[in-house]
């Protein structure tokens, strides 16, 4: 049964999902981050914003949703914040035919307004759930755990109970199963150092994963300093996170003295999770993988550089891995093959960045 579902499923990533996605020289952004003597390293893109649906989502909903579909589930549960996971689940819902049903916080919804429409347009019933992604995971699950003979909780981020970390990190490999592959092709070798954004953990793992036993490849996640990690309004949880247990794994997590939740902030919406992977918060302990902030104005300014240097419009949770380019570009040696994993397309915060941008004109 396994090696069939994985041949349907490369027939669905490949025909369906639009894989292999790019692995894309950005030229002006490498000329762009070059010192005075004309030296700096090569700047690649992880193209998942050209994935059906625009966002690196759409290779674990469509996996899942073949599971629920062979174990005879009716309704696919799933929790969102931006919207990428929502659209990405109500689309291979669609194509299975399988009912879905959409948790999402009222504050989200307002926020990503189009995507709403889009799951709804996709034949997804989107409830509106009082608070952020948070609480519609909490949510989410409940309605899960209250019709496990007819629902199926389509867990779209590295978190929560067991298996559905693992099994998310596994159904994202195939990005930097990809990356190591097209790297061989385009230069013989592999990347020297690899960037992503951190929320809770899902596009991370899965270009980083392929690449855990090459030590000389480094593995750099970018969380949301927000407002500033001293203002208190942040998602940075590696960076300022306790140890603690939260939707049913232990992780890091932003919390109070008391133990209580903090409530993350970021201008990324789908940054905004108080907890973190379990299995990123043991690479940060082992020291595998490195981890740094960007604020919420990095990240935009970020943003408006792809998108006059390249053409190319990142979701802005993409732009805080993209934003700490400016970081790290200097300290490397000239040639050095740098890999971004822009995991989403933008087209969802062009209104939150014309919004930003209009706060910060005087008055």
């Amino acid at each position: 049964m396994f090696e069939l579902l994985q041949a349907e499923l490369g027939v669905a990533l490949r025909d369906y999902v639009g894989r292999e996605t790019p692995l894309y020289l950005a030229s002006r952004l490498t000329d762009h981050y070059k010192n005075s003597k004309g030296e700096g390293p090569l700047i690649y893109l992880k193209r998942e914003d050209l994935n059906h649906g625009g966002s690196h989502k759409i290779n674990n909903a469509i996996a899942q949703a073949m599971l629920a579909k062979r174990m005879h589930r009716k309704t696919v549960v799933a929790a969102t914040g931006a919207g990428q996971h929502g659209v990405a689940t109500a689309a291979a819902c669609a194509k299975l035919g399988l009912d879905c049903t959409i948790l999402m916080g009222n504050v989200d919804m307002e926020r990503q307004s189009s995507n709403v429409l889009l799951m709804k347009q996709l034949g997804a019933q989107v409830k509106p759930v009082e608070g952020t992604f948070k609480d519609a995971t909490s949510e989410a699950i409940r309605t899960w755990v209250g019709d496990l003979d007819n629902s199926y909780y389509l867990a779209g981020t590295a978190v929560g109970p067991h298996p559905c970390p693992n099994m998310v990190r596994e159904f994202q490999s195939v990005i930097g199963k990809e990356t190591r592959k097209q790297a061989l092709e385009k230069w013989g070798g592999k990347p020297d150092i690899i960037v992503a954004c951190v929320g809770s953990g899902s596009n991370a793992l899965g270009i980083f994963h392929e690449f855990l036993r090459d030590e000389d490849v480094r593995l750099i996640g970018v969380e949301a300093a927000g407002n500033g990690l001293e203002s208190g309004n942040h998602s940075a949880t590696l960076a300022k996170g306790e140890v603690g247990v939260y939707h049913g794994a232990m992780s890091y997590l932003l919390q109070d003295d008391e133990g209580q939740i903090i409530v993350p902030h970021s201008i990324g919406i789908g940054l905004e999770y108080p907890g973190v992977s379990p299995e990123l918060s043991f690479l940060k302990d082992m020291g595998r993988a490195e981890f740094y902030t960007v604020t919420d104005e990095e990240a935009l300014d970020a943003y408006t550089l792809l998108c006059g240097l390249e053409g190319i419009v990142p979701a802005l949770e993409a732009a805080h891995a993209l934003a700490y380019l400016g970081k790290l570009c200097p300290t490397l040696p000239s040639g050095s093959k740098v890999v971004v994993n822009c995991s989403g397309r933008g087209d969802k915060d062009v209104a939150t960045v014309l919004q930003y941008n209009k706060n910060k004109l005087p008055n």
